[in-house]
């Protein structure tokens, strides 16, 4: 079996390429069972953010598993394949168990330690448990890189003060706005990145604040959360209207079409009127031609690397710390993967070994007699098992430990061969 990872972030592909591959969390269970039914993917689970798309896999024959998500990537974006290729990077073996944990780890992040990753992480595993798409392979790797990620966030300083994409849009903001004091902010969405801008716009400024949301109730409860800042809401429905009264938008809506775009907004732009949008959803809720009019100045999530740059030196020297600990854990996996190689023949030998207890068991049982047997075969089979499990620990516990990968394909010959043992599949 082996282990692959095939996807696409912000470090190989532009924001406009990684919208056309955003798969919404509605949308994920079809995806994963389109690629359950191929026939070389045996384990699937699917990791969507704003910043990448990664399908991880288990698979017997890697090269055909592999197109075979490469095909699907190219369906569901209308790419086609030459142009998807120069975009993804494919990951195999250890180099993918590495990465998986470097990305819940917050190592791989367009922000270095940024701390929403490991959420959507652990949301990933969750749907792949929700749609059965994970075996025991998968399952372990995606429980041991949250576990990876948790460790890396409290043995070390990297976390402390991350910012987010949020943070980041803000302070990018601040930068291109010469005083958000006094400015009316709006935000379109209301989840989590909302509620990061929310908090990171009244640190510093004092502004008005909307925020609009698809449902009141979602949009109230954020505001609640800051009762003492000045915080308006509504609905999509005022969208326009709160635009135009607003200096500076920012959009984080799970929407899958531009909500902003040339056609909505240049009614709304009077003369001598500057409104800033920055946009950090994927899908994009800003389409790129609204830079196309005169005084609207729009940005994405890859116009924040210039704000991230700024913080990056003092976070990689973290960052190396970090992987020290992650090679720990990475190594911790690759001893269980290799394991799995063994189980064939350990579940062999056992139950070669547990035939033979129960019939001579069985003799000694007959020939004392049924009044003795009754009275004491409780304590008779206690002992013999204690003996099997005695005898069978060590070979077992070395046949697991051994690393190097022939060294262990002879243990396991020799005892099949000792044992003249019909190894099981290593995986039932």
């Amino acid at each position: 079996m082996n282990i692959a990872v095939i996807g696409l972030s912000h470090k190989t592909a532009p924001v406009q390429i990684r919208e056309k591959l955003s798969i919404p969390t509605a949308q994920t269970g079809d995806a994963i069972a389109h690629l359950t039914h191929c026939p070389h993917i045996d384990e699937v689970s699917i990791l969507s953010t704003c910043n990448r798309l990664e399908i991880h896999i288990v698979t017997e024959a890697t090269e055909q598993g592999i197109r075979e998500v490469t095909q699907f990537l190219s369906d569901h974006s209308g790419l086609p394949l030459r142009e998807l290729r120069q975009h993804l990077f494919i990951l195999l073996h250890q180099d993918a168990v590495n990465h998986l944990m470097r990305v819940a780890a917050g190592l791989d992040s367009l922000v270095l330690g940024e701390g929403q990753i490991i959420a959507q992480v652990k949301h990933a595993h969750q749907l792949a448990q929700q749609h059965k798409s994970i075996g025991r392979v998968l399952d372990r790797l995606l429980k041991q890189s949250l576990t990876a990620g948790k460790r890396v966030r409290s043995e070390t300083s990297i976390g402390t003060g991350a910012v987010s994409i949020s943070s980041a849009a803000v302070e990018l903001a601040r930068m291109k706005v010469a005083d958000l004091n006094g400015c009316h902010v709006s935000i379109l969405g209301a989840g989590k990145m909302a509620r990061l801008l929310v908090q990171h716009l009244i640190s510093k400024d004092s502004c008005t604040i909307t925020i609009l949301n698809r449902t009141i109730g979602r949009a109230n409860e954020l505001a609640e959360q800051f009762a003492d800042a000045d915080i308006r809401t509504g609905t999509l429905d005022t969208m326009l209207e709160t635009v135009q009264a607003s200096d500076v938008v920012f959009t984080c809506t799970s929407a899958t079409e531009p909500l902003l775009h040339r056609e909505n907004l240049e009614p709304l732009m009077t003369p001598g009127r500057t409104l800033m949008l920055f946009d950090i959803a994927v899908p994009l809720n800003v389409h790129t031609n609204a830079n196309e009019l005169d005084h609207v100045h729009a940005f994405n999530v890859d116009d924040l690397k210039a704000v991230v740059a700024q913080n990056q030196a003092s976070r990689r020297r973290m960052a190396m710390e970090a992987q020290v600990l992650l090679d720990e854990e990475v190594e911790t996996f690759m001893d269980w993967w290799r394991s799995l190689d063994t189980v064939g023949t350990i579940s062999s030998l056992r139950s070669k070994v547990e035939t033979i207890r129960e019939q001579e068991l069985e003799k000694a049982l007959s020939r004392l007699g049924s009044e003795f047997a009754e009275k004491h075969q409780e304590v008779i089979e206690a002992l013999t098992r204690g003996i099997v499990n005695k005898i069978l620990h060590d070979p077992m516990v070395q046949l697991r430990a051994q690393r190097d990968i022939e060294a262990r394909k002879r243990a396991m010959q020799t005892l099949q061969v000792l044992f003249d043992l019909e190894t099981t599949e290593k995986y039932s």
